[in-house]
């Protein structure tokens, strides 16, 4: 299945890559190799390959340098990383730089990087919008394909809460954003024994801005996994169906869908919305998470909902006009944490 595959390998320890370059010549791939992020930025001027692995403890060049600069540079090439460090803060790093998988060294079942290979490959295929780092967590044909990497993921998030909340926490993107004529702020305060709301954006192209928050605590042990997941899904989303134009209900039922096949993914209170800067709507689904949007002209309540899992999909939208200043969406009844969202025209108090 992966013959003739173009596998780059960017890895300094020469007898872990050789290897790699066993294993992946025995599977039929063509396989180039690189022992640093220099060498390994010439290798993918002079080709793209299918797949690039990579450490993230490199000379010269840093494997997280080389990362980012392959994330800007190569945006379509998958990414899986073999790392010897397990901490979170790197994993969450490496998400963010768009990153498919990160395993962890020693590789005590080889087989393992043949499945996160396979399912970066399907996943690059894939139509269905469960895409990308999603189809870790749910395969096309809607089976659970938690392989032994996977698991030994969720288990650890589950064990550790400290690293669960460091991962999270590193998640987080920039608290300050500008898009044009408009400026997007926010601001959480929660304390460090309890497993923390997480908020995640993106300007799309045509100037919209997509959003969610989730209340990670919510969803109990499960809460990190099933976060992540949706994290997954909504970067996924956005990615393979923004010329489509974006819907928060296909959203939502496509990551209800995955969680229900997930096998692990618990109910969980989030909301999601939708800006648009054109005429200062500001849309939003609420599955389990009550808001109040504050603007100059008025106060504004959204009632909670049907949480995420429990049929969320069924929730009504709501449509709220910001003020011609903007507006700040605050949520309402997330224990002691308290969590903000403003979206203002720039130039205005």
């Amino acid at each position: 299945m992966l013959e003739g595959k173009d596998v780059l390998i960017v890895e300094d320890d020469p007898v872990f890559r050789l290897m790699l370059t066993g294993f992946l010549n025995n599977e039929g791939c063509r396989v180039r190799e690189a022992e640093d992020g220099l060498e390994g930025l010439r290798a993918l001027r002079e080709g793209m390959p299918d797949v690039l692995l990579c450490d993230l403890a490199m000379p010269v060049v840093t494997g997280m340098e080389f990362v980012e600069e392959v994330s800007l540079q190569y945006p379509m090439v998958p990414i899986i990383v073999i790392s010897g460090t397990g901490n979170m803060s790197d994993v969450a790093t490496a998400l963010r730089h768009g990153v498919k998988d990160f395993l962890i060294k020693p590789l005590d079942n080889i087989m393992v990087l043949k499945s996160a290979i396979l399912s970066v490959l399907k996943s690059q295929d894939s139509i269905t919008g469960a895409s990308g780092f999603s189809s870790q967590w749910v395969s096309v044909d809607d089976e659970a394909i938690i392989d032994e990497e996977l698991e030994w993921h969720i288990e650890e998030l589950k064990t550790n809460p400290r690293a669960a909340r460091e991962l999270l926490l590193g998640l987080m993107p920039d608290t300050e954003s500008v898009q044009g004529d408009w400026q997007l702020n926010y601001c959480v305060l929660q304390p460090a024994d309890v497993q923390p709301v997480l908020l995640d954006y993106t300007w799309l192209m045509d100037g919209r801005l997509a959003f969610y928050v989730v209340d990670s605590a919510s969803g109990d042990d499960n809460g990190t996994a099933t976060t992540l997941l949706i994290r997954a899904f909504f970067n996924d989303f956005l990615r393979t169906r923004m010329a489509e134009g974006y819907d928060l209900s296909d959203l939502i039922k496509l990551i209800e869908k995955g969680m229900l096949n997930s096998g692990y993914a618990s109910p969980i209170r989030a909301i999601f919305g939708q800006f648009d800067a054109t005429d200062r709507t500001l849309t939003i689904v609420s599955t389990g998470l009550a808001a109040m949007l504050q603007t100059s002209d008025g106060d504004q309540l959204i009632q909670a909902r049907s949480w995420l899992g429990n049929n969320a999909r069924r929730n009504a939208s709501v449509t709220l006009q910001l003020a011609d200043s903007g507006g700040r969406l605050s949520l309402c009844e997330t224990g002691t944490t308290s969590f903000s969202l403003t979206l203002k025209r720039r130039g205005m108090a």
